[in-house]
């Protein structure tokens, strides 16, 4: 298949304002981002929610890691579906749909206490989830002008991520509210205030009137049956991006999965110097953001990053305590950034409405497959390694042992994608 590039994109919007003042002025870039902001802090309420009980019980690395799985794992399952569902649906109200799905969903987990009720819909809402998030980032084009498309990524990208410990004092904050923060009706709260945000972002996503669906459908009618999900492994910039998204989420998944063991077991550090990592990884993240808009981002800057992340990774697992830890969380946080905003930059600018939407479904399950893989992976590693000696470094613990190989797996990987890049060029 042709790649096409879309060279309209943004073209209704190049007379606003560039920059972030300009992107936060602009009443319906503002819109959405409020609103995956409101949502991000919920999901990850839920999320905390889950995970610090399960580690307070079982001690067990595997069982955190069990947790990301479970929000993860359906994408390498529903991808296929997702694109079938989008392709028929313009991108407004695919958004508005799932939003009120999630919203019910969220709302109904906690009214049966068992295990494999929790599960199902578990899976479920993060299909609903796949087929959001790609009909989402392939509208942002449609809000900005093409020089503020790698911010504007960004700052969606952060309002969903960014709110990572936010949502963990948030949790803390309505479980302490409710029945002094013990039993089902503190979690039943979370639940019930996780379906309320999002219908604040399908509130949000209402107000938004500047998304091109007509070239959306005109894009679908070109493409016909031609593009699916497993087609959009044949685009060449899917190819190019997808070895450096899926490395940067093995790493990404391993410090998520162990971070949290590594600090309280490890390090010795508080619950609170955990949080503080968390949020030192959006510090890291802005200025990650700031580095790639001065690079102009493209492949080559997108690897470097991934080997910088790995280099993070392999760091901080050898730190001496938490403050070197937080150091490290900078650099991890604007590695990251670096990496998944510029890919998506990269996949958006190459590719016309329809490919674009197909190509950032495939993105965003190879994101979560890998998270979900390296997550379980480190937990189980680690629960099972029992200290390993390392020339020059000596005797270390199962989470620092486990931390600095996945940090070397990414520069391999890193490594390994710049050949492969080589090889599509060629091609």
């Amino acid at each position: 298949m042709v790649t096409t590039t879309a060279p309209e994109a943004g073209t209704a919007n190049a007379a606003k304002t560039s920059g972030l003042l300009g992107l936060l002025g602009d009443r319906d870039f503002r819109s959405l981002l409020i609103g995956q902001g409101v949502s991000g802090l919920g999901d990850w309420m839920a999320t905390v929610a889950l995970m610090a009980p399960v580690l307070s019980l079982t001690g067990s690395s595997t069982a955190v890691g069990v947790i990301l799985v479970l929000r993860l794992l359906p994408a390498a399952i529903a991808g296929p579906l997702t694109t079938r569902v989008v392709r028929r649906w313009n991108r407004r109200h695919t958004m508005l749909a799932m939003d009120l799905a999630r919203a019910a969903i969220v709302a109904v987990i906690p009214l049966v206490a068992a295990a494999w009720w929790v599960y199902f819909w578990a899976f479920v809402i993060e299909v609903g989830g796949l087929i959001f998030l790609p009909a989402r980032d392939a509208a942002v084009p449609d809000l900005v002008d093409n020089a503020d498309l790698s911010l504007a990524n960004g700052l969606v990208l952060g309002s969903s991520y960014g709110t990572m410990p936010l949502g963990a004092a948030a949790f803390g904050l309505v479980a302490a509210l409710v029945a002094g923060g013990h039993g089902r009706d503190a979690t039943s709260a979370v639940f019930w205030v996780d379906a309320g945000t999002f219908l604040v972002s399908f509130v949000m996503i209402w107000r938004i009137r500047s998304i091109d669906s007509a070239a959306f459908q005109r894009s679908v009618e070109q493409a016909g049956d031609n593009t699916s999900f497993f087609g959009a492994f044949k685009l060449r910039p899917v190819r190019l991006i997808a070895p450096a998204a899926a490395v940067v989420a093995l790493g990404l998944g391993a410090l998520f999965s162990l971070g949290i063991v590594f600090v309280r077991s490890v390090l010795g550090a508080s619950n609170a110097d955990f949080s503080f990592l968390i949020a030192l990884f959006g510090v890291g993240a802005a200025c990650g953001l700031g580095l790639l808009r001065w690079l102009g981002g493209g492949l080559r800057v997108v690897r470097w990053a991934v080997v910088a992340q790995g280099i993070t990774v392999s760091g901080m697992s050898l730190a001496p305590n938490v403050y070197v830890a937080f150091a490290g969380a900078i650099g991890f946080g604007a590695a990251t950034a670096m990496v998944l905003t510029g890919a998506m930059s990269e996949l958006q600018e190459r590719l016309d409405d329809y490919q674009r939407v197909m190509a950032l479904a495939a993105f965003h399950v190879i994101i979560r497959a890998g998270l979900a893989a390296a997550a379980i992976g480190a937990g189980v590693a680690a629960d099972l390694i029992r200290g390993v000696s390392w020339p020059l470094i000596g005797a270390l613990p199962p989470a620092r042992t486990v931390l600095l190989l996945s940090g070397l797996v990414v520069v391999a990987g890193a490594v390994g994608s710049s050949g492969w890049e080589r090889v599509q060029a060629a091609r």
